[in-house]
């Protein structure tokens, strides 16, 4: 590609990653599925984090956006910073849609998410191993938030569809979530923001459940565990 049409890239994920933190001002009615949107209703399911743990979009998004207009600045036409930008692009263009389709569907927005979340991790493995703390660490962050949510959403529909009990798509999907982080910081080696994201989710999930539904806490708690001995080692290696 010519280098010139880096830069157009660059700029383009500096465009979507504005458009994606600004989505939610167009969707102020969304703040999590109606549980009657399930032929079975979903209150306070279980696989769900508590609802603080959601703030970590704040961060994803003013990341994302100082990142990207660092690398937009810096690095235009870079080589490593074009390769992770194309599937973020995508993910980010995805992500934009995705509170108004959850408005509407519960099974497209799963369907979205997973697309977010591996796009996100292609990003992910392909960012430059210069400049982590403006390429790597924000995408790492998203990636690792979106594992979590991804399913989390299928947790949803097989509850919400009757596929599954609550508490037993809770613990499915949650151990599917550990199984994700822990895989994933285990081979990437790097990028501790991927697991803390993860740890993050599971933790909100703990909070969910403890006194509640234990056995799902616990579930969580033994998988924070799980992901955080990869996250230390990516701490070390710098």
């Amino acid at each position: 590609m010519p280098k010139s049409s880096r830069t157009l890239i660059a700029a383009l994920a500096l465009l979507l990653s504005i458009a994606f933190a600004i989505s939610p001002f167009f969707v102020p009615s969304f703040s999590g599925f109606d549980p009657n949107q399930f032929p079975v209703p979903q209150e306070n399911p279980p696989a769900q984090p508590a609802g603080y743990a959601f703030s970590i979009w704040g961060l994803i998004y003013l990341w994302l956006i100082v990142g990207l207009a660092y690398g937009l600045l810096r690095a235009p036409r870079d080589a490593q910073w074009h390769d992770m930008r194309v599937p973020l692009c995508l993910s980010l263009a995805v992500g934009t849609t995705w509170l108004a389709v959850a408005t509407m569907s519960p099974i497209w927005a799963a369907v979205l998410i997973w697309i977010m979340l591996i796009t996100a991790l292609i990003a992910l493995f392909l960012a430059p191993v210069e400049d982590p703390l403006w390429a790597a660490a924000p995408v790492g962050l998203y990636a690792g938030w979106l594992s979590a949510a991804s399913c989390v959403s299928l947790a949803l529909l097989a509850a919400g569809y009757g596929y599954l009990e609550g508490q037993t798509a809770a613990v499915v999907f949650v151990g599917l979530a550990i199984a994700i982080g822990a895989i994933v910081q285990t081979a990437l080696g790097r990028t501790p923001t991927y697991g803390i994201a993860v740890i993050w989710g599971l933790v909100g999930v703990i909070v969910t459940n403890w006194g509640e539904t234990p056995v799902v806490a616990y579930l969580a708690l033994g998988g924070s565990v799980a992901v955080a001995l990869p996250t230390l080692r990516a701490f070390r290696r710098g």
